[in-house]
């Protein structure tokens, strides 16, 4: 059955919108007084309410102001953990470094050590709780990688996971094979690798099509990932790569192998800036890690003028980004990188969509998934501005109103 839902104040379709460069306001396609058409979850047409509520169809009619994006798109996390990394940040805050921390045998090799202790049911509600919160802040899609267990059995205990709570979710999760994390203790890093490419990823490809590495010194050198890379490539991986975190290197090589993204780029310089600008490999910033690091943040706006697509994430992790607040964190890094609203929206839409390589969401336009978040507000400026505390109270997954899981639908919303 066909359904109009409307009228909303603003709609952003990004109908138009450039997918490389800096953004305006004038280029996220803007309805007002506007109204979504959709049937079985797809979207037929946008436009004025007025006039696409005079066919014979279910009208849903908003009461009040509402701004409504697409669904918001999280294409970076590391949301399947247990335990807490408190300790990190209170000696991170005493002066050690994450690499010292590392090389301790803490940071991620700690969590490694409370994933491997947990049960598959314990993680599967952890991961249930985070997902429940970020579809109430309109979060409809969302990448989440393993990396935690760093042997055969925790690897694919994570991916399982991962894959049982997306049937379970109404949110889509896009599941990431990151076995080259870091190196676990029991292996020499080129061992390491050795074994996931013959032990771990030939089944990590019952779970997942993409796959990761943490390409630093501290991690694995573009001398030692590469061959790695390339191998999971002839296996059918697509990649992405943490890169440029700490060091240079791993963005050009994210190019030369054509990945999805290359996420982090704190490190990154004008150099590299200019081969990703020249590729299609998206940018994706985290500035949760930066806060959480009490480090620089990615060069957005240098990346945007270079001519990048650039996307944002919340690495949500128990490490250096505990706090997983997708428009908070956007926010913050539009105030320190002089983002537009328009640059900052599209990076946590359909930028972030072409960096999971999904073309079916991330604009409102006729032949995408019905996902949305509706703002109570008149102005979408107001959603950055206001910092993450200004949230959805209406949210869509392939058309339907998700009144579960936390998510508030208001007494206005009229059938």
């Amino acid at each position: 059955m066909q359904q109009l839902i409307g009228p909303f104040s603003q709609i952003l379709t990004f109908g138009q919108t450039p997918v490389k460069g800096p953004l305006s306001t004038e280029q996220i396609n803007i309805i007002h007084q506007g109204a979504v058409l959709f049937e079985d979850g797809i979207i037929l047409k946008v436009g004025n309410f007025e006039e696409l509520s005079k066919s014979p169809i279910a009208v849903h009619e908003i009461q009040g102001d509402h701004v409504l994006l697409p669904g918001l798109i999280d294409c970076h996390t590391h949301m399947v953990w247990s335990g807490s990394r408190a300790a990190d940040f209170e000696r991170r805050n005493s002066g050690y470094t994450y690499q010292q921390i590392l090389a301790e045998g803490g940071g991620i090799l700690d969590t490694v050590g409370w994933v491997r202790k947990s049960s598959a049911e314990n993680l599967k509600m952890l991961l249930q709780g985070r997902v429940n919160r970020h579809l109430e802040d309109g979060i409809t899609t969302i990448e989440v990688k393993s990396g935690y267990g760093l042997d055969e059995a925790n690897e694919l205990k994570m991916l399982e996971v991962i894959h049982q709570v997306n049937v379970d979710t109404k949110a889509d999760l896009v599941s990431t094979f990151l076995g080259a994390h870091v190196c676990p203790k029991e292996f020499h890093k080129k061992e390491y690798l050795h074994y996931l490419l013959n032990e771990v990823a030939p089944k990590a490809k019952q779970w997942t099509h993409r796959a990761d590495a943490f390409v630093e010194a501290e991690a694995f050198s573009v001398a030692l990932a590469r061959p790695y890379l390339e191998e999971l490539i002839k296996m059918g991986f697509e990649l992405t790569l943490h890169a440029d975190q700490f060091s240079r290197g791993g963005s050009v090589l994210a190019v030369d192998l054509n990945a999805r993204s290359a996420d982090h780029l704190e490190a990154t310089t004008t150099e590299d800036m200019l081969h990703l600008a020249q590729s299609n490999t998206v940018a994706v910033a985290l500035p949760g890690a930066s806060l959480g690091l009490g480090m620089p943040f990615t060069p957005a706006r240098k990346l945007l003028d270079a001519g990048a697509i650039l996307a944002i994430a919340t690495d949500w992790n128990p490490g250096s980004a505990p706090g997983g607040d997708l428009v908070g964190q956007s926010s913050i890094l539009a105030a320190r990188e002089k983002l537009t609203a328009a640059e900052a929206l599209s990076a946590i839409t359909f930028r972030a969509a072409l960096a999971l390589g999904v073309t079916d969401r991330g604009r409102l336009i006729p032949g995408n998934l019905m996902d949305a978040a509706a703002f109570p507000t008149h102005d979408f400026r107001e959603i950055l501005y206001q910092q993450g505390h200004l949230k959805p109270d209406l949210v869509w997954k392939k058309g339907a109103l998700l009144s579960s899981n936390g998510v508030n639908t208001k007494s206005n919303f009229k059938f």
